[in-house]
């Protein structure tokens, strides 16, 4: 009988005789899941960043195939968190049916954890990835506060439409390009250093748009060890084509004098500001007597005229000192073609005993001040935000102190709303560079992973 053969002998016997044996499938696997190839799964950037109690976080795209697999009967899910009080298996969403699907994360506490993702197939066959995600705190404002990641110093902004705006950081030379309606990464990036024949960073600290050109200021100081660095001493344009998210810029002219000519102007006049002082060697511009430009916006119904304003000094340099303005008559000549400066009658406006962080007009000339101290200990001093008519010898009008209880100084003005209509807001953005983000003692401009850097965007109603 062939039963009674040793198996070896009955498939030989079998296959004399004609008839075909399928092997058995090992290990319980069905025969078709030979079918299918290993899964892969990757992700458009292995960091992300969130903040505990954030409305519309960033995300994380994840990219998934399989050979012989329709990509729709993929599932990703979490399987594992290094850190559960940060952000548990359950805390990660993720949604789409397609080849790219988006991945959230809620976060619990400040800190840090890895999250692995893992793709499963057809067949049972899974592959794995691992999301290295930071959480910052919670802030106030949090329903009105978006993030924008990949640099933590913003400095200075400009409206280019549809809730976009170019953003400058004063540690870098590159201008980035983003959706403040939502929290997340630039959508275009330029590095202006080498079309300006600048190696070390400019320090850009203001921005005013006229039609469309962009003029940029450095900061005009010395490094805060009291060294000059003279590509601080740089203004230049930007000339913007499209909006939007189409938004494109082209850089201009530019001048590398204007520090120069204004110590030269204070000392011509009297020496009424002490900016040859200010900018001795040695001296750091971030103090009550120092040098530093931190404000750049267009005088009422001119194309010609530009505010000059200074973090540094207060006049006189004494608590209760005022904020200053240095008109240069011929700033679209100064930044556009490098013409030597010319400068109108300072103006000196009472802020408090604080000083300029950025100005921005609308296109009626209503202004706001973001007014911060001198000082560089940003996070225990107070900001305000002021409007103003532009007009020298009009005060101008506190319209509500900024909260400076979580990370980051006050330092940029996005755009300015009609300020007579009730309940109209502003987006003001920080400077982040020097927090703590995530409580592991490092500065958010020394993190490794720009991903990990961030500067956060808030609205406040300021009209009415």
């Amino acid at each position: 009988m062939l039963h009674q053969l040793p198996l070896q002998n009955r498939r030989a016997a079998f296959a004399a005789a004609g008839i075909l044996v399928l092997a058995a499938p090992v290990g319980n696997v069905p025969a078709h899941a030979a079918g299918y190839g290993t899964p892969t799964i990757a992700l458009s950037a292995s960091y992300l960043s969130g903040a505990v109690g954030a409305t519309g976080d960033p995300t994380a795209a994840v990219t998934v195939a399989q050979s012989g697999a329709d990509v729709s009967a993929l599932t990703v899910t979490a399987s594992a968190s290094s850190r559960s009080s940060v952000a548990a298996v359950s805390d990660v969403t993720v949604t789409g049916t397609g080849a790219t699907r988006q991945v959230s994360v809620g976060a619990h506490a400040r800190g840090y954890t890895d999250l692995t993702l893992k793709v499963t197939g057809l067949g049972g066959k899974t592959a794995t990835t691992v999301l290295h995600y930071a959480a910052s705190a919670a802030v106030q404002n949090s329903s009105d506060t978006r993030w924008a990641t990949g640099s933590s110093d913003a400095s200075a902004a400009v409206d280019v439409g549809g809730g976009y705006a170019v953003v400058a950081d004063d540690e870098s030379n590159t201008l980035r390009l983003y959706d403040l309606s939502v929290s997340g990464a630039p959508v275009r990036t330029w590095d202006v250093a080498s079309k300006l024949g600048v190696s070390k960073e400019i320090d850009i600290e203001g921005a005013a748009r006229v039609g469309n050109t962009v003029y940029w200021t450095g900061s005009l100081g010395n490094n805060k060890d009291g060294e000059y660095k003279s590509a601080r001493n740089t203004v230049f344009t930007t000339t913007v084509t499209g909006s939007g998210a189409a938004t494109q810029l082209t850089v201009g002219g530019s001048y590398k004098r204007l520090r120069d000519d204004l110590v030269a102007w204070d000392e011509a006049n009297g020496d009424r500001f002490g900016f040859a002082a200010g900018t001795e060697d040695g001296q750091a511009p971030k103090q009550i007597d120092g040098f530093n430009v931190e404000g750049l916006e267009f005088a009422p119904g001119s194309t010609t005229t530009a505010y000059v304003g200074f973090r540094a000094p207060l006049v006189p340099p004494k608590a209760g000192g005022k904020a200053l303005l240095v008109p240069v008559t011929n700033f679209d000549k100064v930044a556009g073609s490098g013409a030597k400066a010319v400068f109108g009658t300072p103006v000196q406006l009472d802020l408090g005993g604080l000083t300029i962080r950025d100005i921005r007009k609308n296109a009626a000339d209503q202004y706001l001040i973001v007014a911060g101290s001198w000082a560089a200990d940003d996070n225990s001093d107070p900001y305000a935000l002021y409007r103003w008519d532009g007009v020298a010898g009009h005060a101008p009008v506190k319209v509500t102190e900024l909260p400076t209880t979580d990370p980051g100084g006050w330092e940029a003005v996005v755009s300015v709303p009609d300020l007579t209509a009730a309940g109209a807001r502003a987006q003001v953005i920080t400077d982040a560079g020097a927090a703590d983000l995530y409580g592991d003692g490092t500065e958010a401009k020394d993190l490794g992973h720009a991903e990990w850097k961030k500067s956060r965007a808030t609205w406040f109603t300021v009209g009415g």
